[in-house]
């Protein structure tokens, strides 16, 4: 039985600010999937776009894909984010992103719920971003 999965913006919590909305709401889920934070590196764990915030960004997400291929799911499966952000300056870069992006993988136009959070350091200062995925499947 495949999740039914709904995600929507009540009318009494305002339009959210960005590519994302305030609630989803899973039922029947016959399994939930959480997807460790990816960060910008390949396969072989190499850094992809040291100083780049755009370049990293793509990697993150595609490291997102090719994990939610992995449990054979896709973009229509994820149920929620949480970003991480190093720089807030970066966050005018990540919305240029997601509004560029997120059409392409949500091409319905409802985004998942996305917590984000500015920290002080990855695990490694070389990494600009960190995305932790929930999916339903």
């Amino acid at each position: 039985m495949a999740a039914e999965i709904r995600i929507f913006n009540p009318d009494t919590l305002g339009k959210p600010l960005g590519q994302y909305s305030h609630i989803a709401r899973v039922k029947g889920a016959s399994e939930l999937v959480f997807i460790a934070g990816q960060i910008a590196t390949d396969k072989a764990r190499n850094l992809i776009g040291a100083d780049d915030f755009e370049v990293q960004c793509a990697q993150v997400y595609s490291n997102i894909e090719t994990a939610l291929k992995a449990v054979g799911g896709g973009w229509g499966n994820v149920v929620q984010f949480t970003t991480y952000l190093v720089h807030s300056q970066d966050v005018p870069k990540l919305r240029a992103f997601r509004e560029r992006e997120f059409p392409k993988f949500f091409p319905n136009g409802v985004y998942p719920p996305n917590t984000l959070i500015i920290i002080d350091r990855l695990v490694n200062e070389s990494y600009l971003l960190e995305v932790q995925t929930v999916a339903a499947l």
